[in-house]
């Protein structure tokens, strides 16, 4: 169990491909029901961060604790806690909606009888309820996503992750997916660390994290970045940041 406000913590977290350094002594901590964004260019490292926290890879120094289990020598208990939607759909485009959700909650052990109900609500909420028995290849791929959302929920996981979820959704879909995230926040204190590359994500966010060249350059509130930039816009903080060579500003 956790002992404290945390709910995720990353120590000294280092991880290289050959001579490629991906990850450079990362530190940082998710407390419980914030939702932290990890903004960063393309090649920042943010794939490999979440490659190691979902157990894809392991890194060469440091550990990821996460809901008090170490992601490295306590793996499935760690991994009992994460919830995620990756980049790319992980999602079985032959099979219907509800064979996807039935068959990931048979993978987590969960009793069918009782999330059916559970299943159906979500469903319903999310405009999906007259599509359950569609295969998923003919849904458009804001539906499609907002399947893997809740699929991704189904064992009340205590962190969810977002590996840059809205790319290639159309505006009104991605707007749908970051307020169901930030309702999910509002409504069940859940943690939600949200990689992404676009800036306007970042707005409503708890804090931000800077990632770039697999150094984190800031962690902390939005407002802090502009303050610690000299900017106007938080748009306009990530880029000057993230134009630097180094750490100082």
């Amino acid at each position: 169990m956790v002992k404290n406000k945390n709910i995720l913590s990353i120590s000294n977290l280092k991880k290289s491909y050959d001579d490629f350094l991906a990850l450079n002594n990362i530190n940082l901590n998710l407390d419980i029901g914030e939702y932290v964004v990890l903004l960063g260019p393309n090649g920042a490292g943010k794939s490999t961060l979440f490659s190691i926290l979902t157990g894809m890879l392991s890194p060469d120094l440091g550990d990821c604790i996460i809901n008090g289990y170490s992601i490295k020598s306590q793996n499935v208990s760690a991994l009992k806690a994460i919830g995620i939607v990756f980049q790319q759909p992980t999602i079985d485009m032959e099979l219907s909606v509800l064979e996807n959700l039935n068959f990931h909650a048979r993978l987590h052990g969960l009793n069918l009888q009782n999330l059916k109900q559970e299943i159906f609500n979500e469903l319903k909420v999310n405009k999906l309820d007259n599509k359950t028995e569609n295969k998923v290849r003919t849904l458009s791929g804001g539906e499609r996503r907002k399947v893997e959302l809740i699929r991704a929920l189904l064992h009340n996981p205590k962190v969810l992750l977002m590996d840059e979820p809205t790319v290639g959704l159309d505006p009104k879909s991605r707007k749908d997916l970051l307020h169901k995230v930030l309702s999910l926040k509002k409504n069940k204190n859940l943690t939600t660390l949200w990689a992404t590359h676009l800036v306007d994500e970042a707005e409503n966010a708890d804090k931000i994290i800077v990632l770039n060249c697999g150094k984190i350059l800031f962690l902390g509130k939005p407002n802090e970045l502009q303050k610690k930039t000299r900017t106007k816009s938080l748009s306009d903080a990530y880029f000057k940041i993230t134009e630097k060579k180094d750490e100082s500003l």
